[in-house]
């Protein structure tokens, strides 16, 4: 059997990424990467595209989306796997979230003024070439005029939670998204667990309709890894993976392809979808 070489989570400037969907689908061809699921936040708008340069250059792309969800001060990023951008109720509360970041992003320039960083919201815009706006947006923006050397500082001075400019934004709770998943009859994963430091809340999600965890991370140490497989296998969850790619100028730079997930992943999930069809 020919192996594949799989990545289950990437964004492209339908969201933070700073990939289009096409050149993500090139890099992906390049790097050898067969499998990809394009998860942008809370968009689906990159879909299409990426779906159409697949077909191009030999990529499968599976549909996704990740939505960034809020119980107290702790955030869930729940991927959802095969959504379909038709179901109408999917996409009017996307575009709820989309146009609550647009209106964050508003108001960061609006701390960041008030601080005496010269920034418009005209320039973040820009950097958002279209998609969701978000505060990697910011953040490039701050480097593209020389206000800090990585996009990182401007998290740590400003952007970060905690920092003069933090912004909260409207969020959906983790239920609530999984409802939503479920009802497009997608495929609900918990992101980068690891990342969350909320292991107590797993089982209840999963007794919510959570169907998987992202097991294989850019952030998950070998440690990590062992321990989510382990416990995805005691609640019978699918195991997924994926870089977390947001592209050459991302956050973290990662390139597609860059974590190791074993290529069988994808198919599991595939075989789930077709089962609750």
């Amino acid at each position: 059997m020919e192996r594949l070489s799989i990545d289950l989570h990437v964004h492209t400037t339908a969201s933070d990424g700073t990939w289009s969907p096409t050149e993500l689908v090139r890099a992906a061809a390049a790097k050898g990467v067969s499998v990809i699921a394009v998860t942008d936040h809370d968009t689906l708008d990159g879909v299409a595209e990426a779906t159409a340069a697949g077909l191009l250059h030999g990529v499968e792309v599976l549909p996704g989306v990740e939505i960034t969800t809020e119980v107290g001060p702790r955030e869930f990023h729940l991927l959802g796997y095969f959504v379909r951008p038709e179901d109408e109720a999917l996409q009017e509360q996307l575009a709820t979230l989309k146009n609550a970041r647009f209106e964050r992003g508003r108001e960061i320039v609006r701390l960041l003024n008030q601080l005496g960083v010269a920034i418009s919201f005209e320039e973040v815009v820009r950097e958002a070439q279209g998609g969701a706006v978000g505060r990697p947006h910011v953040a490039r923006a701050l480097f593209d005029r020389g206000l800090v050397s990585r996009s990182q500082e401007a998290f740590d001075r400003w952007l970060g939670k905690g920092r003069p400019a933090y912004v909260e934004r409207y969020k959906l709770s983790p239920t609530e998204a999984i409802e939503l998943l479920l009802r497009s009859r997608a495929i609900p994963v918990l992101a980068h667990p690891g990342l969350s430091g909320q292991d107590a809340q797993i089982e209840p999600l999963a007794r919510a309709g959570l169907r998987g965890l992202e097991v294989y991370h850019t952030e998950h140490s070998p440690a990590m890894v062992a321990h989510y497989r382990a416990l995805a296998e005691r609640l019978g969850l699918l195991q997924t993976g994926g870089s977390d790619s947001h592209g050459p100028r991302g956050t973290r730079p990662i390139d597609v392809g860059g974590v190791v997930v074993p290529d069988e992943l994808a198919e599991r999930l595939k075989q789930a979808e077709l089962a609750q069809r």
